[in-house]
């Protein structure tokens, strides 16, 4: 008895082992400032077909992760949603739902009125790209398809200057 509780605490143990060095050698890096923005194909969270990043080149982007079970994401989403309005004629916003059951998705973009485009990233693969710590998080890209920001710490709704100086350098020739 002894010897298979010993055996089971070993292959627990060896499991747990074995997926840190699985993490540590998988593990996602953002972006670097100045490179090209990670490019993706997702499908539409609301309608149909799937939005390509590459696809919005030529005009500035503002990515946006977030998921319906984040509070700051809830907090942030009137400034967003404000901000997609502002800038509509010059700037491209794009929602991505993180790690989201897709009908709590829908009901976030309901509940909150947001009307940019968003898609879905349930499976964490387009976070991945951009080497995601959580959510909220804001990545600024300008019409050449470089990053030239980020908003990661804090929410939109608690710094709005670093968010709006982020989509004037997506603005900048």
């Amino acid at each position: 008895m002894i010897r298979a509780l010993q055996a089971t605490a070993l292959v627990a143990v060896a499991g747990l082992f074995a997926l840190l060095v699985w993490r540590l050698t998988h593990q996602s890096h953002p972006p670097k400032l100045g490179a090209p923005a990670p490019t993706f194909s997702a499908k539409r969270l609301e309608g149909d077909g799937r939005i390509d990043l590459s696809s919005l080149r030529g005009k500035p982007v503002v990515l946006n992760f977030f998921a319906s079970w984040c509070e700051p994401c809830k907090a942030e989403s009137k400034v967003l949603e404000q901000a997609s309005r502002q800038y509509a004629d010059r700037v491209v916003f794009l929602g991505v739902d993180y790690h989201d059951v897709t009908s709590d998705g829908r009901k976030f973009l309901r509940a909150h009125d947001i009307t940019y485009p968003t898609v879905e990233d349930g499976s964490g693969k387009v976070g991945d790209l951009y080497g995601l710590t959580g959510v909220p998080e804001t990545y600024f890209i300008d019409a050449q398809g470089r990053l030239v920001g980020s908003h990661i710490e804090g929410t939109v709704a608690h710094q709005q200057d670093k968010f709006f100086d982020g989509i004037k350098a997506a603005l900048k020739p």
